[in-house]
C-alpha cells in the first residue's frame, strides 16, 4: 500500500495549520504589543503544528504496522500458493519415483549417517584442536604484546619478521653449539674415565704419601714437645721484655715532661720539639749544667759580696 505523504499532509493539516487571528486594529498597538501578539500568535501556531505532528506521527506507525501486517499476509499466500502449486506439479512425477526414492534415500540415510559420524569425528578433533590453539594463542598473546613493545623501544629492529629472522639465526647457531656441546660431553667423559684413571694412582700415591705422613707426624710431635719448652722460654722473655718496655716507657715519659720545663724555662714551646730521647737527655744535662754553673756563680758573687761588706776581723797581738 503506497501513500503519498504530501497528498496525506496537505489534505489532513492543510486547513487546521491555517489559523485565522482576529483582525485587530494594528495602528492603535505599540511596537511592543504588536511584537508580544506575533509571538504569541506564533506559539500558538507552533504548538498546534506540534499536535498535528504527533498525531500524524501516531498515524502513520499505525499505517506502518497494517501495511506490515498485509504485506506479511500477502507473501504467507503467495509463498502458500506456490507450494501447493509445487505440490501439485511434482506429485505425479514423485508417486512414480517413490519406491526408487526410499531405496535411495535409504542409501542415503546411511550414507549421510555414515558421514555424520565421520564429521562429528572430524568436529570433535577440529574443536578440540581449536581449544588447543585459543590455549597457545592466548598462552602467547604475551610474547606478541612483548615484541611490540620490543619494536617501539628499541632501534635495532623495525618490524616483527627481523626479530623472527635473528631468531632463526640464533636457532641455528644454537644447534651448532649444541653439536659443539655434544662432542664436547664426549671429550669430557673420555678425559673423565682418564682422569678415573689417574686419580686411581694418585690414591695409591696418597696412601704411601699418608704412611710418610705418619712417619712425620711422629717426629712432629716430639717436635712439638720441644717447641712447648722453647714457648714456654720465650713467654719468660716476652714477659721480662714487656716490663722492661714499661720501665722504658716511663722513663721516656719522665724524660719528655723534663725536657718540656727545659722549654719552658727558655721559653721555646712554640719551636719544633725534639722526640729523640737521647737528644732530650743531653738538653736536659746541658741544662742543669748551666743552672748548675749560674747557681756557683750567684754563690760566689753572694760570697765576694759579704766579704766586701763585712771585712775579717783583725788579729789580736
Amino acid at each position: 500500500m503506497n501513500i503519498s505523504l504530501e497528498d496525506y499532509f496537505r489534505t489532513t493539516f492543510e486547513d487546521r495549520l491555517l489559523v485565522k487571528m482576529p483582525e485587530r486594529d494594528d495602528d492603535n498597538l505599540t511596537a511592543a504589543t504588536k511584537l508580544l501578539e506575533k509571538r504569541r500568535e506564533m506559539a500558538e501556531v507552533e504548538q498546534a503544528l506540534k499536535t498535528q505532528q504527533e498525531e500524524f506521527q501516531m498515524k502513520m506507525e499505525s499505517l506502518g504496522q497494517r501495511r506490515e501486517e498485509l504485506e506479511r499476509k500477502e507473501f504467507l499466500l503467495k509463498e502458500s500458493l506456490l507450494k501447493f502449486d509445487k505440490f501439485l506439479k511434482e506429485n505425479d512425477s514423485k508417486r512414480a519415483r517413490a519406491v526408487k526414492k526410499a531405496d535411495d534415500e535409504k542409501d542415503l540415510k546411511r550414507s549421510k549417517v555414515n558421514e555424520i559420524t565421520r564429521l562429528k569425528d572430524s568436529i570433535s578433533e577440529l574443536v578440540k584442536e581449536k581449544d588447543d590453539l585459543l590455549q597457545t594463542l592466548n598462552a602467547n598473546a604475551i610474547f606478541q604484546q612483548y615484541m611490540d613493545r620490543m619494536i617501539e623501544t628499541t632501534e635495532e629492529f623495525h618490524e616483527i619478521r627481523e626479530v623472527i629472522a635473528r631468531y632463526d639465526t640464533l636457532t641455528v647457531t644454537h644447534k651448532d653449539l649444541m653439536e659443539k656441546e655434544i662432542k664436547n660431553q664426549e671429550a669430557i667423559e673420555t678425559e673423565r674415565q682418564e682422569f678415573k684413571t689417574d686419580m686411581e694412582e694418585v690414591n695409591n700415591e696418597i696412601l704411601n704419601y699418608n704412611n710418610e705422613l705418619a712417619a712425620l707426624q711422629t717426629r712432629l710431635d716430639k717436635a712439638e714437645s720441644r717447641a712447648v719448652k722453647w714457648e714456654s722460654k720465650w713467654t719468660h722473655i716476652k714477659n721480662t721484655a714487656a716490663h722492661k718496655t714499661l720501665v722504658l716507657g716511663r722513663i721516656k715519659m719522665a724524660t719528655h715532661n723534663l725536657y718540656q720545663l727545659v722549654l719552658h724555662h727558655h721559653h721555646r714551646e712554640s719551636e719544633s720539639t725534639i722526640e729523640d730521647t737521647t737528644e732530650q737527655l743531653n738538653k736536659i744535662k746541658q741544662f742543669i749544667l748551666d743552672l748548675t754553673h749560674i747557681i756557683s756563680e750567684i754563690r760566689r758573687n753572694i760570697q765576694a759580696a759579704t766579704q766586701q761588706h763585712h771585712p775579717a776581723p783583725a788579729a789580736i797581738p
